[in-house]
């Protein structure tokens, strides 16, 4: 459980790191979920951290990798997904797909490779890296290394779904 919430705040501290410090900067001061905060584009995700209890875990040591999806990959959900999700009674599932989106350790885009990764939550996801850019399962990386004190934040274009949720 520690691990799913250590991985929902690094989800969460992306983008509040790309504003506070700026992409590249590997002495960032604000952890993950603080970044993704200050970010403002990452409203849903944040809502979703708080939702599922990830928020401490989060702002923990790490470090963790967190592909974050904006508000926009958020939107592009069926509708009432996102609602339905932030409910209590499916706090589990949606403590599964926020994990899902985070990698323990921290992973710097030139150092990311085709392969399968394994995530927070047990289950892994298809990483492509080719001159085209880089997808992870059906997203693509639109922003790279925006680094948080915790770990390091790659923005996506979708919302991943684990297999088991």
């Amino acid at each position: 459980m520690k691990n799913k919430f250590l991985a929902l705040a690094a989800i969460v501290a992306l983008p509040f790191t790309a504003l506070a410090y700026g992409y590249g900067d590997s002495k960032a001061k604000a952890d993950i979920v603080d970044t993704a905060v200050a970010a403002g584009s990452f409203n849903a995700l944040v809502a979703a951290v708080q939702a599922a209890g990830l928020v401490d875990t989060l702002k923990g040591e790490g470090p963790f990798t967190v592909f974050a999806p904006t508000d926009e990959a958020f939107a592009a959900l069926p509708a009432g997904t996102v609602e339905s999700l932030l409910l209590p009674e499916n706090r589990e599932m949606l403590v599964s797909i926020l994990t899902y989106h985070v990698i323990a350790g921290k992973v710097k885009a030139k150092d990311v490779t085709t392969g399968e990764v394994p995530t927070v939550n047990g289950e892994k996801v298809t990483i492509i890296a080719s001159e085209a850019g880089v997808t992870i399962d059906a997203a693509n990386v639109i922003k790279t290394d925006v680094w948080a004190s915790n770990g390091v934040i790659h923005v996506i274009d979708a919302v991943i779904i684990p297999t088991g949720g």
